[in-house]
């Protein structure tokens, strides 16, 4: 495994928090369905919230109850970065399906920062990150199957 500093684990946080923002972003672009945009625009501003949250932690707003910048992190970063294919059209069926697999690697992400640290505030935090990307998976899956399943007169 690689070892990595707190602050370059930070950083690379905030950079896919920022990535995301960007792929959400560009999904909007991508699609005319005004439920998807509205999904993908809600989504956008989550990761936009996200990163602002990182970047204070980054920068010692957390004081005491932060880890060392300096502590060493034996992490997998990898196992989050995977990426869709997304060069062919998309529906809003899949752009949801998309998501959904996107904010699955979030909440895993954020659930193994949170075991990083010792119970308390940020152990707190990082959970309840990882909790709403967890909520943000379980809407953009509702949508997807309603939209992928649409109900029909027969039931």
């Amino acid at each position: 495994m690689e070892k990595v500093r707190l602050r370059d684990y930070l950083n690379i946080a905030i950079e896919r928090e920022i990535e995301a923002h960007a792929f959400y972003t560009e999904l909007m672009r991508r699609t005319a369905d005004k439920a998807a945009r509205d999904a993908l625009e809600l989504l956008a501003g989550e990761e936009l919230k996200h990163r602002a949250f990182l970047e204070a932690y980054r920068d010692g707003e957390f004081g005491s109850q932060a880890l060392r910048l300096s502590d060493v992190i034996d992490y997998r970063i990898a196992e989050h970065m995977d990426k869709p294919d997304l060069e062919k059209d998309m529906g809003s069926a899949e752009i949801y399906l998309v998501a959904a697999h996107r904010e699955l690697n979030a909440y895993n992400f954020y659930k193994g920062l949170a075991e990083l640290h010792p119970e308390g505030t940020l152990r707190e935090l990082f959970l309840e990150i990882a909790g709403e990307e967890l909520r943000h998976k379980e809407k953009v899956e509702y949508l997807y199957s309603n939209t992928a399943f649409p109900q029909t007169d027969g039931g």
